[in-house]
């Protein structure tokens, strides 16, 4: 990285303290709702994270969903819902990547920006079988910390093949975007279900009709 390029990523990180340690929660968001909010703020406040990242996952362009609004769309709603966090931050870094996106090529991307922070990645303990078929997955294992939520009754492998890995016991919420999506198509209530700024923006804009 230049001179010229070190200066902007650290005068664009210069907003928060150094050397923090920044838990990386990634979706869709479409639409983000409580379950996400709830464990983005208990792995801000009930661990050694300094804060979350809540990382905006961008549109498959092998994959066509004609339920996933635009990008800028579920960036605008993730924005809404976490204004008065300071704790919590949406990331939109993996819609200037390569697509499709893949994990380590996003860690690359932020250690390039932000190189005094250390990342550290926030998962469904059940996701964690499947890190071994990703992309260099043996640097995700190796070189990084992951903090892993076990969901209710779901299969959860044997940590000693993830070093790095810890299990945290978060609170969880059977809220998914489908139901929320549907709700809306239905014409029912998702009043508790998302933040009000975030239900008023899908009215006004009359997302997911």
């Amino acid at each position: 990285m230049s001179a010229d390029v070190t200066s902007v990523a650290e005068e664009a990180d210069s907003s928060i303290k150094p050397a923090q340690r920044i838990g990386l929660l990634f979706g869709s968001f479409n639409p983000v709702h409580h379950g996400h909010l709830i464990l983005a703020e208990y792995f801000a406040t009930r661990t050694d994270l300094d804060a979350v990242w809540l990382v905006l996952s961008p549109q498959s362009p092998f994959k066509v969903d004609d339920d996933l609004l635009p990008d800028t769309a579920r960036l605008a709603l993730l924005k809404l819902a976490i204004a008065e966090n300071p704790l919590l931050r949406a990331e939109d870094i993996e819609l200037s990547l390569t697509r499709p996106s893949y994990t380590i090529a996003t860690l690359d991307a932020l250690g390039k920006r932000y190189p005094r922070h250390s990342f550290v990645l926030l998962m469904g303990a059940d996701n964690l079988a499947g890190i071994p078929r990703w992309r260099a997955a043996d640097r995700l294992i190796q070189e990084f910390d992951l903090y892993a939520y076990p969901r209710p009754g779901a299969f959860v492998p044997k940590l000693t093949d993830f070093p790095r890995a810890r299990l945290v016991s978060a609170p969880m919420l059977d809220i998914s975007g489908t139901y929320i999506r549907q709700s809306v198509r239905d014409r029912k209530s998702i009043r508790y279900l998302v933040p009000s700024a975030v239900e008023d923006e899908i009215a006004a804009q009359d997302y997911y009709r």
